[in-house]
């Protein structure tokens, strides 16, 4: 069967060629398109590979496009031909190429390839501000050449043209700069986009030729470096572009750091590694250190010629800034000179930062005896101090340093990096902080010796260098590091005695108690034994108080003997009745006269027992306690029934008592009672006897009343007489003038009844309002109404019944009477 490849013919359309092996010569030709021809059959199709052998294929394998760049791209163009011909449409016989040579050629641009040739297409390069290209020189004598030259478009940020044009490298001589090898740096703040010339060619970076730069805001700063071991800091706001042997220093994929935040609470440790001079004009030189706080430098960038010190445990945390520490009132830490081996008390309350060049936080180490005198039963206290007992390497010395405690080493390290933030103009604060050269514990074990002194006791601080001076509670006291307290020694038992002691650096100085039991043979040689509490204080100096080492023995002894020389003076049975009293007369002295004791005082070192208590009395002969219970018991008995009866006879006193006040009570009631209906009959009488007398006053009125009535008859009769007189003189005259004489007697009747109206009207009215007669007062009323007197009735009439059921009313009628009388007989 024919072979497939051989019979077909090789048709190329524009922009294709192929390459055919001539098997009996070995020429490769090169077909280039438009074009056709006919393959004989020793022609074979072929195709190079990677390592520039030819390899059969088929034709459709073998036909290839030619590489193209567009515009904007280049074609790098490797074994190009000496004369830098290339292939013409139809067959082409190979020229001789320039192995091992490569060519840049700028877009747009598109050509066959000859055997052995290799292209490959690079898009150009664009850059922004931001970005920048890493170039090599492969071949400087190419690139030196004229023409042969890059396409470059200035930046529009930069200062050159902005048309697109053939330039020159930045900053670069082709005639001196290109060497072989060289590395150059084109940057986005030149150039805008770049394709380089012949003898140059651009490094890629992992699968991309474009590189970022770092762009630094403010507060922010990178490092460069450099293939020498220099280092460049650079601060931001910049943008960054590394030299060609420059490379960013990153710390977690991080080129970029924010700046140290500093302020008076917090300071960097710096070794400087190189000379400098800083940016006041100071000079400083190489092994210098620095301790650069907020005071100083509130934000601080490190520098190539600083190396900021940390310790070993801390390396990779954090950024080594240190910490003042919070040193709360009543508390205090050691802090060591190591210029003058001293060691000072830094009292709070304070923030205390301490220097690292020349201070060092150190811990008092307490030996077990210390500890247990100063804190009695602090097991933690205990462990604590001897664990940092087992860290001391020099056993002269009494102190450890924070970093001995912890097993911290420091070392000098270089420029601390740490990741920035993602937002700028602004710091990362941590939730924790590096303690400067010291460890985290608890406040009672960091910092000096603190002692509590309770209310009521004292202590003796002592120094090395003698000074000494009494503390008294309540109050906290802090230990310089070279003081120490008195210790005191204390006998124990029942009683007390040297056998078993203690020993504390606390005096009880107010309110003290010391209890005691005293054997003793009373002046009848019975043995007793007194068990006495002690009550004491200690007054006067308080530099007195710490003279005596033991001062319960002392007190103890002198006591006893005291105590035992009291109750030899007394018999079993006195001192059986009157034990306590002798006791504390003994000890206390006998009262004054305000019944008060003065106390029993020790004059070495001002210790006074106030009050003493028996607690117990014991007889050591049985026979004679027994005796002397049984008196007592029958004491007792005589005394309760005397009591009993002394009760009973109270008692009945008190119910006799009760009764007579119950008799005096209830007469006084009967009295109370009495001199209330008293009261009541005296006012009953008063009453009456106004009564009384008001009807008295009434009845005297009624008298004078017919008194004036009886006046008034007696004028009436004598009106009478003067008038019967009158008449019998008329009587003589009726003779001569009879007429006339009726005229003037009935004139003088007229007037004599006015007259006597008028006379008697008054009288009447006043018996009328005396005898509140409202019967006659309205009928006098009503006749004396004007209209009633001018009515139509004659004066005699208007008279009787003005007069009419009084006393007047006979009166008045006899005169009426007398009147018609003498009127019929005048008229006779």
């Amino acid at each position: 069967m024919a072979d497939p490849i051989r019979e077909r013919d090789l048709v190329l359309g524009p922009n294709e060629f192929a390459m055919i092996l001539d098997e009996t010569k070995g020429h490769v030709t090169v077909y280039v398109g438009p074009h056709k021809t006919s393959l004989s059959n020793t022609d074979r199709p072929v195709v190079a590979d990677e390592r520039g052998k030819f390899k059969s294929c088929t034709l459709d394998e073998a036909i290839k496009v030619f590489p193209t760049a567009d515009e904007g791209s280049y074609i790098v163009l490797k074994n190009p031909a000496k004369d830098e011909a290339r292939p013409k449409a139809g067959s082409n016989t190979n020229p001789e190429l320039k192995i091992g040579r490569k060519i840049n050629t700028p877009g747009p641009v598109s050509f066959p390839l000859w055997p052995g040739q290799y292209a490959t297409v690079i898009e150009g390069h664009r850059l922004r501000s931001n970005q920048y290209l890493v170039v090599r020189v492969y071949n400087n004598e190419e690139a030196k050449k004229p023409g042969k030259i890059g396409v470059m478009e200035p930046s529009v940020t930069g200062e050159g043209p902005k048309d697109k044009k053939e330039i020159n490298p930045p900053n670069v001589d082709l005639s001196q700069d290109l060497t072989m090898g060289q590395l150059l740096v084109i940057t986005g703040t030149d150039v805008s986009f770049y394709i380089p010339p012949t003898g140059i060619e651009v490094i890629p970076d992992g699968n991309k030729y474009v590189r970022d730069a770092v762009t630094l805001e403010r507060l922010e700063y990178c490092i460069l470096l450099e293939e020498n071991g220099n280092k460049r800091f650079v601060q931001g706001p910049a943008v960054v572009f590394p030299e060609p042997t420059e490379t960013f220093v990153q710390n977690n994929s991080v080129f970029k750091f924010k700046a140290i935040e500093l302020n008076e609470n917090m300071g960097l440790y710096i070794k400087v590694i190189a000379d400098y001079k800083d940016e006041t004009g100071k000079e400083h030189k190489t092994g210098e250190e620095l301790f650069i706080t907020g005071k100083e430098q509130k934000i601080y960038f490190p520098r190539q010629e600083h190396a900021i010190i940390k310790y070993a445990e801390d390396e990779g945390k954090g950024n080594g800034v240190q910490f003042a520490i919070a040193i709360p009132a009543g508390e205090a830490r050691y802090v060591l000179d190591k210029m003058t081996g001293k060691i000072d008390l830094k009292k709070g309350p304070l923030m205390f930062l301490a220097d690292p060049r020349n201070e060092v936080i150190v811990r008092r180490v307490l030996d077990p005896n210390t500890v247990k005198l100063l804190f009695p039963g602090n097991t933690a206290a205990l462990d604590y101090n001897t664990t940092l007992a087992s860290l001391i390497k020099d056993g002269a010395q009494n102190y450890i340093s924070e970093q001995e405690a912890s097993g911290k080493r420091a070392k000098s390290i270089g420029p601390v990096s740490r990741e920035a933030s993602l937002v700028s103009e602004n710091f990362e604060r941590r939730s924790t902080f590096t303690p400067p050269r010291t460890i985290t514990l608890d406040t009672k074990y960091e910092g000096a010796v603190a002692l509590n002194v309770w209310t009521g006791y004292a202590v003796q601080i002592v120094g090395k260098t003698g000074k000494r001076r009494v503390v008294k509670g309540p109050q906290t006291v802090l230990l310089e590091y070279d003081e120490s307290l008195e210790v005191l020694t204390m006998s124990t038992g029942t009683p007390k005695n040297d056998d078993k002691v203690i020993k504390t650096v606390y005096l009880l100085s107010q309110n003290n108690k010391v209890s005691d039991e005293v054997t003793a043979e009373t002046k009848d040689l019975v043995t007793v034994n007194v068990r006495v509490s002690y009550r004491v204080n200690f007054e006067g100096e308080p530099e007195n108080w710490f003279n005596v080492d033991n001062y319960v023995k002392l007190l103890t002894e002198h006591l006893r003997s005291m105590i035992r020389n009291a109750i030899k003076q007394n018999g079993i049975e006195d001192f059986n009745d009157k034990g306590v009293g002798i006791i504390r007369d003994t000890v206390l002295g006998l009262q004054n006269e305000e019944g008060k004791r003065p106390g029993r005082a020790f004059a070495e070192n001002g210790m006074k027992v106030y009050d003493v208590e028996v607690l117990d009395v014991k007889i050591g002969d049985q026979e004679i306690g027994e005796l002397l219970r049984d008196a007592q018991r029958e004491s007792v008995e005589q005394s309760l029934t005397l009591r009993r009866e002394e009760q009973k006879l109270k008692k009945d006193k008190r119910l006799e008592t009760i009764a007579q006040e119950t008799a005096e009570a209830m007469s006084e009631t009967v009295i109370k009672k009495l001199d209330i209906k008293k009261k009541e009959d005296d006012k009953i009488l008063e009453v009456n006897l106004k009564a009384l007398g008001n009807q008295q006053k009434k009845t005297k009125a009624q008298h004078n009343n017919d008194l004036a009535i009886e006046n008034g008859a007696n004028k009436v009769s004598g009106i009478k007489l003067s008038r019967e007189k009158k008449e019998a003189d008329q009587k003589q005259e009726i003779s001569k003038a009879t007429q006339d004489l009726q005229v003037e007697l009935m004139q003088a009747r007229t007037k004599a009844i006015t007259d006597e109206l008028n006379a008697a009207g008054p009288q009447l009215l006043a018996i009328a309002t005396t005898l509140a007669d409202k019967e006659l007062a309205g009928k006098l009323a009503q006749v004396l109404s004007p209209l009633a007197i001018y009515g139509n009735k004659t004066l005699p009439d208007v008279v009787q019944q003005l007069t009419q059921g009084t006393v007047l009313e006979s009166i008045v009628k006899k005169i009426i009477d007398a009147g018609s009388t003498a009127k019929t007989a005048t008229a006779k």
